[in-house]
């Protein structure tokens, strides 16, 4: 796909936003059961069955996903739809792209061991690798359009508004 490709799909889309606002707020959903036999969740995934467990570090055989291991492949996987999405609208060619995210997780937060050391990521390193003949202007504009318009890089680095409730089955 190019450029003009991609603004004349997009286009009638962004012009039904700019007329309804309230048309581009989409509910995405994410649902999972809790396995009776061991400690996982099973998620359903919409293409497959993800079964996500305890990571080795905290006790977990490691045969199952690890949620934070998700985290990370979700943010790889938006940065790079992202990448190229930018890459096309702006006419750059990327022969190759690689995208790699990396955290790290200090688990006696997870485990209860220490009160004071921190429950998730306190540090996530994205890095992009791409082969081009862009000038280097292009390669940070892209960069920065990339961050600006990856919507789990924006997720993670504002916070949303978090609402959590437990309900009798």
């Amino acid at each position: 796909m190019d450029a003009a490709a991609l603004r004349a799909m997009q286009a009638p889309i962004k012009d039904r936003y700019r007329q309804e606002p309230d048309a581009a707020v989409i509910t995405l959903k994410a649902s999972g059961e809790i396995d009776d036999a061991s400690i996982a969740c099973k998620v359903e995934t919409g293409k497959a069955l993800a079964i996500a467990g305890l990571h080795p570090a905290t006790g977990g055989s490691g045969a199952e996903l690890c949620s934070g291991d998700m985290l990370l492949e979700a943010l790889v996987a938006c940065a790079g739809v992202t990448l190229k999405a930018v890459a096309t609208a702006l006419g750059i060619e990327l022969r190759k792209g690689i995208v790699k995210a990396e955290g790290d997780l200090d688990f006696r937060g997870t485990l209860g061991v220490d009160k004071g050391a921190p429950v998730g990521f306190r540090t996530i390193r994205l890095a992009f690798e791409v082969e081009t003949d862009a000038p280097q202007e292009q390669i940070d504009q892209l960069l920065k359009l990339t961050e600006r318009y990856c919507v789990v890089f924006q997720t993670i680095n504002t916070k949303p508004q978090l609402d959590v409730t437990m309900a009798r089955a």
